[in-house]
């Protein structure tokens, strides 16, 4: 730990000039967002920025296998990490269709999961620990699955998707510091710590250049890898059990929420799930005439929110466990509720 004031700026100083790098490499190769009616932007803009923040995050899984060892959770999280951005990178250049996208998905999810198993244990707040037994395999496929699509899908105006990276690592990696137990990481798995804390520091460096107005994308290179990362940090730290998946989902609580609820809608309605469209909760609140800048503060701050109430269950304050399971999705009513009164007429 007493590497961290090195380490952390170094993190975000080679981020930003990662970024700074790539685009001007897509620009050279005319690798850009071309805006459309869907589209939160106006002109034409470089994407796959993100590319810095993956670099960096398997770099940190591979020092840690050197220097710790390469252990199984190293090797499969480096493998299928790799493979999702690589696919993620062809489809920022090409634009892939679903039928290319998911085999290969489908392919690092069982990667990961021969490399770091899966859960046989969720704790539902309220309710007590629930045993999945073999029930955990589909469910931990979906969980990972539906977090590197989530993502995606999530990464939509200027700001969002780095922002909550930044706040959901720095959640990690305080979850991961503050115990000892097999259930947080801690000292039994600081795996869990420093790719949670590269995260952070690589995505402030992206920040730098993606802050309203972006100059440069994320792209699918890093929001399915961000997606993935955050699917499997719980799976790394639980060994299975039970509160890690209950954090993992509160940390990211806003993206489940809004593309999970999203896609539900649009399934229900009988149309293209996978189509470009401007319903999700933060595009319309900025169709509502709220700024990017705030849609973007107002998720990371309940990004925080998420990490904050999880950090209060880990320490043994379980009277928060109410608000985690009815007081956040009430939070995300409410807005919802907010948004379609401003929604134009």
């Amino acid at each position: 730990m007493t590497l961290l004031p090195i380490v952390f700026p170094a993190l975000t100083v080679l981020a930003y000039l990662g970024v700074a790098w790539i685009r001007r490499v897509a620009l050279r190769r005319a690798i850009l967002d071309h805006p459309n009616e869907r589209s939160s932007h106006s002109v034409p803009t470089p994407r796959g920025g993100g590319l810095a923040i993956v670099v960096l995050v398997i770099a940190a899984a591979l020092v840690y296998g050197i220097v710790n060892g390469f252990t199984r959770q190293v090797l499969a999280f480096t493998v299928a990490g790799t493979i999702l951005a690589a696919l993620g990178w062809q489809d920022d250049v090409r634009s892939l269709s679903p039928k290319v996208r998911f085999p290969i998905q489908f392919l690092a999810i069982a990667v990961a999961m021969l490399g770091m198993g899966w859960f046989d244990s969720v704790t539902i707040p309220v309710f007590g620990v629930w045993r999945l037994g073999w029930f955990g395999i589909p469910i931990t496929f979906a969980w990972i699955l539906g977090l590197v699509n989530a993502y995606n899908f999530m990464d939509g105006i200027d700001g969002l998707a780095g922002g909550v990276a930044l706040a959901a690592g720095l959640g990690w990696a305080a979850l991961s510091s503050s115990f000892g137990g097999s259930e947080f990481g801690g000292r039994e798995n600081p795996l869990v710590f420093w790719l949670a804390l590269t995260v952070a520091a690589a995505s402030l460096g992206f920040l730098v250049h993606n802050w309203p107005p972006a100059r440069i994308f994320m792209g699918d290179v890093a929001s399915t890898f961000l997606g993935f990362t955050f699917a499997v940090l719980p799976l790394m730290s639980a060994h299975r059990g039970g509160d890690a998946l209950m954090f993992g989902t509160a940390i990211l609580w806003t993206f489940i929420m809004d593309a999970g609820v999203t896609f539900l809608r649009r399934a229900a309605k009988r149309e293209n799930v996978f189509a470009a469209h401007r319903t999700h909760l933060y595009q319309r609140l900025v169709i509502g005439g709220i700024s990017p800048e705030r849609v973007s503060l107002l998720f990371i701050a309940l990004t925080f929110l998420g990490a904050g109430l999880s950090l209060a269950w880990g320490r043994g304050i379980h009277t928060v466990g109410p608000f985690i399971l009815f007081g956040l999705p009430l939070i995300w009513v409410g807005l919802s509720l907010f948004a379609a009164r401003r929604a134009p007429k």
